[in-house]
């Protein structure tokens, strides 16, 4: 063999093996679910109630049942980020996105979302703006992701911004999932009594492969129904709704946030 053909060997090995490397260095982190937490900070949600659902959360990521949620998976780690969100141009980070398999790291989150400020955006509820910001952060996250899912929390309709169908169904072609956690023991944010609350989030809002709502019917019960919905979401998707449709019902109209119209 010549010099020459040896050292062009040499070097298309050492071509390989430094691709190879660079590739290991830059492999995303895998995660069972990336999860992005919205929460409506709109200006329907009164202080109190703000407070006690940051709080549910906090005790939710505390918990044992959501730490061995987290532990049962393939991967048993999970990546969260918790924004907060009013109009179609209002919403925020407040917790970026943080990788959690341990008890150390779930309880590290827990503390920087507890010592964060609730705020009280706009008057407007986006619901299609909370949308379409959590499918950027997923389609946009620094990990390897085996499901994604968006929950928003809220308590009225989309009365500002796109079409929430439209933003649902550019969502669900990307694979993720939206859950819902709808707060139906309040006047609603727009003319739906509080029962159409929760069939608006499950009518209009949720969507993807086992998607879910688990509605909130007391203040009380926001740290209970948080951790069952997280616990939910991170072992597998759900097969069967919660929330079903009564027999003859029809479904909600989507197109205007603040309709209460029925489909024809």
């Amino acid at each position: 063999m010549t010099r020459s053909r040896a050292g062009g060997r040499l070097s298309l090995v050492a071509a390989v093996l430094l691709f190879g490397s660079q590739g290991l260095a830059h492999a995303q982190p895998e995660v069972d679910l990336a999860l992005v937490l919205a929460v409506d900070a709109s200006s329907s949600m009164d202080a109190d109630e703000a407070d006690l659902q940051r709080q549910g959360y906090v005790e939710a990521f505390r918990s044992a049942a959501v730490l061995n949620a987290i532990r049962s998976g393939m991967i048993g780690r999970i990546a969260v980020i918790y924004v907060d969100w009013s109009d179609a141009f209002d919403q925020r980070i407040v917790v970026p996105w943080t990788l959690i398999g341990e008890e150390e790291e779930a309880r590290a989150f827990a503390k920087r979302l507890e010592g964060k400020p609730t705020r009280r955006g706009s008057g407007a509820t986006s619901v299609s703006g909370a949308i379409d910001f959590g499918r950027h952060l997923l389609m946009t996250a620094p990990f390897e992701a085996t499901r994604k899912v968006i929950d928003i929390s809220g308590d009225g309709t989309n009365n500002h911004g796109r079409p929430v169908a439209q933003a649902r169904g550019a969502t669900v072609l990307q694979g993720i999932t939206i859950n819902g956690l709808p707060l139906v023991f309040k006047r609603p944010d727009g003319p739906l009594d509080l029962w159409n609350v929760g069939r608006y989030y499950r009518d209009c809002v949720i969507g993807g492969m086992g998607a879910f709502i688990i509605p909130v019917h007391a203040a009380s019960h926001f740290a209970e129904a948080i951790r069952f919905k997280l616990v939910r979401e991170i072992v597998s998707p759900a097969l069967e709704p919660l929330f079903k449709l009564a027999d003859g019902e029809p479904l909600m109209d989507c197109r205007e946030g603040a309709s209460n119209r029925s489909m024809r």
